[in-house]
């Protein structure tokens, strides 16, 4: 399976070259690491491969790809595909005038980062999550309100992700700041942003536009676990 562009396959991208130490699995398929993320990918759709695949999800839980267009079946899986906008930003739109204090967010703000993502639920996010890249953030009274950072790394891109703000906070441009932020550090890197939106999310492909990302391409995602009932090796911590 040979993709023309490393965003076709981004987890397969990632996996196997800047983020290749955060892999968990062999050559045939790849999961990150479960403290970090959901996301996995098989080397190709060949029987060996999806049978890795296969044994990567009984090992280590269920999984999300990437990809294209969603995988063959594979026995004993069940799989549940969503439509996904692939969006690039080459350039972003200029800035408006925000009186906002963003910070930068490391390890002593982790279980902060954490509950804001289980309690606004961006997206997969985990215990080290937040160690996948740059995240910043907004705080009011000392308080954690917002943040977005980075997660798949693929050569000449980075992807946004974990943007969220708390519901109480919401309508106020934080996220749009915020996102602005993590771009423009990934172009001062010399790296294109990128980032993924359920394709029925208007409300948030809006936001992305008016930042200057645009529709690369449109991707699936597929969510995949063991099938209930499916015989098979007892689900095991994969990192």
């Amino acid at each position: 399976m040979a993709p023309s562009h490393p965003l076709d396959r981004p987890v397969w991208s990632a996996l196997t070259t800047r983020q290749g130490r955060l892999a968990r699995g062999d050559d045939r398929a790849k999961r990150y690491a479960a403290e970090y993320g959901l996301f996995a990918a098989a080397a190709d759709n060949s029987v060996e491969s999806l049978a890795s695949l296969a044994d990567v999800v009984r090992k280590g839980g269920p999984v999300a790809l990437v990809e294209s267009a969603p995988p063959p079946s594979i026995a004993g899986m069940s799989a549940v595909a969503h439509l996904l906008w692939q969006m690039i930003a080459k350039d972003l739109t200029p800035a408006p005038a925000h009186p906002l204090t963003i910070t930068r967010l490391g390890e002593a703000d982790a279980p902060e980062m954490l509950a804001l993502a289980t309690l606004t639920r961006p997206g997969p996010f985990f215990s080290r999550t937040h160690q996948l890249g740059d995240f910043v953030g907004v705080r009011k009274d000392g308080v954690l309100i917002a943040m977005a950072g980075e997660r798949m790394k693929v050569e000449g891109f980075t992807e946004i992700s974990g943007v969220c703000t708390a519901p109480a906070w919401r309508g106020r441009g934080y996220a749009g700041a915020l996102m602005r932020e993590v771009a423009a550090g990934i172009r001062a890197r010399g790296e294109t942003p990128f980032l993924h939106a359920y394709a029925s999310n208007s409300a948030a492909i809006g936001l992305y536009r008016s930042l200057g990302f645009e529709l690369r391409r449109q991707v699936s995602m597929t969510e995949l676990q063991r099938r209930v009932g499916a015989r098979g090796g007892h689900s095991t911590d994969a990192s």
